[in-house]
């Protein structure tokens, strides 16, 4: 088992800090790029669209989701 890290984004103009496991860092970053984007712009994408989801949760759900699609899966979805 590995230990949470906490990295800083910046959204909205203003830093936060979140804390996630060293393997979802690096499918986040992977994600982002994927994407087209830096870690902030799309943490800023996750943020404005978790409700009441702790931010944390949003990404790691957010590469769930990611990683299910490109592997062609849906459970949980």
């Amino acid at each position: 088992m590995t230990r949470p890290e906490k990295h800083s984004l910046t959204l909205k103009g203003h830093r936060t800090s979140v804390s996630l496991e060293p393997e979802f860092w690096a499918a986040f970053r992977a994600l982002a790029r994927a994407q087209g984007q830096g870690i902030n712009e799309c943490a800023a994408a996750i943020d404005a669209a978790r409700g009441d989801l702790g931010l944390a949760s949003a990404i790691r759900l957010a590469v769930l989701r990611d990683l299910q699609a490109r592997a062609g899966g849906s459970e949980g979805a």
